[in-house]
């Protein structure tokens, strides 16, 4: 819990520092215009980020493999999004990083490494070398052991 009031109290000041010694070398409106344009250029490249994540996320359900690496590509894209948005250039190097696809899948696969994620399509954890629930066969097929009793 500190660590989050230390940022929101540090990353504003880092930010107006930024913005000012900036404006002083190219001017008060560019350097507006710069904070805009970031913003812009942010949410396009969101919007398109955002649709290849989805289609992708989309062909690995089809394909019955877990799209682990997209959900967290989402919520960083969804990160990235806010930090451009919000005025200022440190959030707007680190929303960059997280929209641009070879740093996010980089930070992407630095988490998948330290985590284990838990498979709700059976029991197992995510393999992030084969992309798809551990205990999975190759073809996809998923065997499950069992009896059964027909009542008519």
């Amino acid at each position: 819990m500190p660590i989050f009031i230390l940022l929101f109290l540090i990353v504003p000041f880092v930010e107006i520092y930024l913005l000012i010694q900036v404006g002083q070398v190219i001017g008060a409106l560019p350097t507006i215009g710069l904070c805009v344009l970031t913003a812009v250029l942010g949410g396009a490249l969101l919007r398109q980020q955002g649709v290849r994540t989805m289609a992708r996320a989309r062909h690995n359900l089809d394909q019955g493999q877990l799209p682990a690496h997209e959900m967290l590509e989402g919520i960083a894209l969804g990160i990235g999004g806010a930090l451009l948005v919000t005025p200022g250039f440190a959030t707007d190097a680190v929303g960059f990083m997280c929209l641009l696809p070879f740093t996010r899948r980089w930070l992407v696969s630095h988490v998948l490494r330290r985590v284990t994620v838990v498979s709700a399509m059976g029991a197992g954890a995510y393999d992030s070398t084969t992309r798809r629930p551990q205990g999975r066969e190759a073809d996809g097929s998923h065997i499950i052991e069992g009896e059964y009793e027909r009542k008519d």
